[in-house]
């Protein structure tokens, strides 16, 4: 059982006894501990983003962090700057040609990477919108561009496992991905219609669980091991798009707003993915609540902190994992 079992069960808001990402990086005992590594964050200019950076800077790796707006992150995150060890990487994932021009930039820095966290994301996009390289504007962002950024930097991720300090990677999802699975090959644009905002993201974040499961069983064995997380609900930039009457009347409902998180809280699951002994050399697994996520009911609830019956399916994760290669214009080496 996670040592953070308890402060979980009856939650009284954000800041109350569940933990942040500086507390687990205390608790695990890594201050200072990773002095020579790399840990690679995506979308470091907001929310938990900036957290989860904020969090890892005291383990005393360098860090390389990536956004669309780079002097937006680096205002955010200037109390942690540090010359040499504090790397700020422009992204924008709406196109595959940032993407390879970031992967570019860090490779030129480093030829070696321990921890990748793609945090980067967007959500309920209310209408269909597409991404410069023409896919759906948040199956393309969450999941096409952070499996682009993999590939890239998976070369740096092998070359840094050592038998003793294995690579890892975290993909931040979200309960959401329990709405909907994955679409047909021809249909992850909604090309057949039908789109809708809270479907197209839990598409999106299934492929983030799915994209980790797979890493997984492909590349476990050569010790690169990769996590999912749901970092539970946070009030955060991300729910720009969500209608302000939708959100007054989230705000109504008192267990839920019980069980919101603060930016500090939510970043604690990634953490503990990152830098936890727990996951030093294993990982297929979606986390949530700083403890690996339990079997729940198919009830479409976004704040449920179990996984669904999709949640874990071989057959699909492998299929998404093919086409992503041809989609991103990559040839797989497996």
């Amino acid at each position: 059982m996670s040592r953070y079992a308890k402060a979980h069960v009856s939650p009284e808001g954000p800041g109350d006894s569940r933990p942040t990402a500086l507390q687990v990086v205390e608790d695990e005992g890594m201050e200072g501990k990773l002095e020579g590594r790399v840990i690679v964050i995506t979308g470091t200019s907001s929310g938990l983003g900036i957290e989860t950076a904020r969090a890892l800077s005291i383990t005393g790796a360098t860090l390389f962090l990536t956004a669309r707006n780079v002097r937006k992150a680096k205002d955010a995150l200037a109390d942690i700057s540090e010359p040499g060890r504090t790397e700020f990487i422009e992204m924008d994932l709406e196109s595959f040609e940032s993407v390879r021009a970031a992967a570019t930039a860090i490779l030129q820095k480093t030829d070696k990477v321990n921890i990748l966290i793609n945090n980067a994301g967007i959500m309920a996009v209310p209408g269909l919108e597409f991404t410069k390289n023409g896919h759906e504007l948040q199956f393309g962002t969450n999941h096409l561009s952070h499996f682009l950024f993999f590939q890239l930097l998976k070369p740096a991720l092998l070359a840094a496992t050592t038998p003793n300090s294995h690579s890892r990677v975290v993909n931040v999802s979200s309960a959401a991905h329990r709405l909907n699975g994955i679409n047909a090959t021809d249909n992850y644009n909604f090309e057949k219609g039908g789109y809708n905002p809270w479907v197209s993201y839990a598409q999106s974040k299934t492929a983030n669980i799915y994209m980790a499961n797979e890493i997984e069983r492909r590349y476990g064995s050569q010790g690169v091991h990769a996590t999912s997380i749901h970092p539970g609900g946070i009030a955060t930039g991300l729910s720009k798009h969500i209608p302000e009457a939708d959100l007054a009347a989230m705000l109504e409902d008192e267990a839920l707003v019980k069980s919101l998180k603060s930016p500090e809280q939510g970043a604690a699951t990634t953490v503990w993915a990152a830098i936890g002994k727990e996951w030093e050399n294993k990982g297929g697994k979606y986390l949530s609540n700083c403890a690996e996520a339990k079997r729940g009911d198919d009830v479409s609830d976004m704040t449920s902190a179990d996984y669904a019956s999709h949640t874990y399916n071989r057959e699909s994760e492998g299929r998404l994992w093919e086409d992503s290669v041809k989609i991103v214009g990559l040839t797989d080496d497996q």
